[in-house]
């Protein structure tokens, strides 16, 4: 069993931490918090061993009536691999703990390229993340356009893509940030980040994308278009959609054209916390015009779709699996996974 400790336990890393324990070859050793907290409570609730970051706060875990195993440090003495799901900033300081005991470790979007020197997408560069000692999973946006772009390019071929992110403008439990009434343009320039760090996956991909917030807590939607360097249909990039394993059709019949209504029909599903793992592309949308020109909309839930990539990141480091379609099955057979 891969032992996996989660440094932070907040949006990613409780779902990461639930997904690790749902897997057939792994264990959580440890979750993370720095205070008290409702997702403390959780981790007690769920049998995680919570550590703290400095335990002169124990006292505080003790008022809240909260079970804590010991620090950040003990934690980590135990563990084959770390996932670090701290704030974006916070894994770099990070990082000298990890090489000190010599442990393999994973970032999150949130941090720089640089952190790991490699960034890791399932679908795109498995292989390439075999027995490496850090990687960084690519944000939720960069790992919704990797997985298009590249089935795309495989099959078709990738001359250029032009993407929109329209991205929510908190997760649901974010009460102190926005916009409350606005569409912020994030950034104002164009380019935005998405299209680097795409190519940090995918350095081949010509990619321009722009960026703007709205005031939704749900998911990002994306406008993406693609110029083919071989002709296709409209059959041809739905039935490539279908194949893949991390990505689903929105199904006309549905008669779902909204974010809402997208998550609604999560829970109707019955899937954990209404989470949506795959690219939710809306079958309506797909369009290829003039035989090369391809258009879609993909919805991209921005607290879940990373989560099994970091499983799969997990098995790849440790070199335990080695083709990446079997650890992508291995990881969606244990959720009960298909995509919608």
């Amino acid at each position: 069993m891969i032992k996996v400790a989660v440094n932070g336990y907040g949006t990613i890393g409780k779902r990461v931490a639930d997904v690790v324990a749902a897997q057939p070859d792994m264990e959580v050793i440890g979750v993370s918090k720095t205070k008290p907290s409702a997702e403390a409570y959780i981790a007690n609730r769920r049998g995680y061993p919570l550590y703290i970051a400095d335990l002169q706060n124990k006292p505080a875990f003790d008022r809240a009536g909260i079970e804590v195993a010991g620090d950040v440090e003990e934690m980590l003495k135990h563990a084959d691999v770390v996932v670090d799901a701290t704030p974006g900033g916070v894994g770099m300081k990070n990082k000298p703990l990890y090489q000190l005991l010599n442990l393999k470790a994973i970032w999150q979007g949130g941090e720089k390229h640089e952190v790991a020197d490699f960034s890791f997408n399932a679908s795109c560069n498995y292989a390439d993340a075999l027995n490496r000692q850090y990687a960084r999973v690519v944000s939720c946006n960069t790992t919704g356009l990797c997985r298009i772009i590249n089935a795309v390019d495989k099959a078709y071929g990738a001359r250029k893509v032009r993407a929109t992110m329209v991205r929510r403008g908190s997760d649901p439990g974010g009460i102190k940030k926005g916009p409350i009434d606005a569409v912020v343009l994030n950034p104002p320039t164009i380019p935005s980040h998405h299209g680097p760090d795409v190519q940090t996956v995918l350095p081949h991909i010509d990619i321009v994308t722009m960026a703007m917030i709205v005031p939704t807590t749900f998911m990002h939607m994306h406008v993406v278009h693609i110029d083919l360097e071989k002709a296709a249909t409209r059959e041809d990039i739905l039935a490539l959609i279908e194949e893949h394993p991390r990505m689903g059709l929105v199904r006309k019949g549905t008669g779902i054209t909204s974010t809402a209504e997208l998550k609604e029909y999560a829970l109707d599903m019955g899937r954990p916390r209404a989470d949506l793992w795959e690219n939710a592309i809306y079958e309506e949308s797909v369009s290829v015009v003039n035989d090369t020109e391809l258009y879609l909309f993909q919805a991209i839930h921005q607290e879940a779709d990373v989560v099994v990539e970091n499983i799969d990141a997990i098995r790849a480091l440790m070199g335990t699996v080695e083709d990446a379609a079997e650890s992508i099955r291995m990881t969606n057979e244990a959720l009960s996974f298909t995509a919608i």
